[in-house]
């Protein structure tokens, strides 16, 4: 167990209810190594637990919901390869969080970003502060590249804007998200407890079985796509010399001088 006040995920069960805590303080809420594996060890948990009927994940008001990898990390990398493994990691934790056979919801607060707003994704509903972004501002930031499942998935849920989003560098604001569905529901700030508390009563309140159905459901239908191999243009990006330039600019606090290679 993670000591109070380190990077961490955590999970804390209120009956039929488990809130999944992503925590990593004055670094908002940045994962960690440790904190994937936790997170991936926590939702295969919570797949098939008896009583389970709702599972929340959400950061905190102070730090947002999760702002992607810690970038410091990432200065590790030897080579392109070491970026393909990566994302293949993180692919299993999103995958275990889409296997979690109950209604999961998203609650943001302030910030969805990068593997933040690919762990939003792959929950079944987002609730969100009216002020909450959302976005993967990576072509700005790193030069890193987001996996094809990840880019599926955007596409799926925002709709042809997720393009835009992604080609932009956009933070995009909750309320835009409302019309594609994306976001099933924004709160005042300071509100965003009591729209999730009525919410999850509305959970609660259905039939079990019907939810897990309709989740297999669509389950089912994304096995159906059969995707492309995106090893290449991962390899493309973590092995360039920009991708170096943008940790390293990322990290000393300038614009990346990007060149192409």
């Amino acid at each position: 167990m993670s000591e109070p006040g380190a990077a961490s995920v955590t999970v804390a069960f209120n009956g039929p209810v488990a809130e999944v805590r992503i925590s990593n303080p004055g670094r908002r809420n940045a994962f960690t190594w440790s904190m994937y594996d936790e997170l991936e060890q926590i939702a295969g948990g919570l797949d098939g637990r008896p009583g389970l009927r709702v599972v929340v994940l959400r950061g905190d008001r102070e730090d947002g919901f999760a702002a992607g990898t810690d970038i410091s990390q990432f200065g590790d990398f030897a080579d392109a390869a070491a970026g393909v493994d990566y994302e293949r990691r993180v692919g299993r934790v999103l995958q275990a969080i889409l296997d979690i056979d109950v209604p999961t919801v998203a609650a943001v607060e302030r910030t969805a970003v990068g593997a933040g707003l690919a762990v939003a994704a792959c929950c079944d509903i987002v609730v969100a502060e009216e002020d909450a972004r959302f976005g993967a501002p990576i072509a700005r930031t790193l030069g890193n590249c987001l996996p094809i499942t990840v880019v599926q998935r955007l596409r799926n849920r925002v709709g042809p804007a997720a393009v835009g989003m992604l080609l932009t560098a956009a933070l995009v604001p909750a309320q835009q998200l409302i019309s594609s569905g994306f976001v099933h529901e924004t709160a005042a700030a300071g509100e965003l407890d009591a729209v999730l508390d009525t919410l999850i009563r509305r959970i609660l309140r259905s039939a079990p079985l019907t939810l897990r159905a309709l989740k297999e459901m669509n389950r089912r239908l994304d096995a159906t796509v059969d995707l492309p191999d995106d090893t290449d243009l991962l390899e493309l990006c973590y092995g360039s010399a920009d991708f170096r330039e943008g940790v390293g600019a990322f990290t000393e606090h300038r614009y990346p001088n990007w060149k192409g290679n």
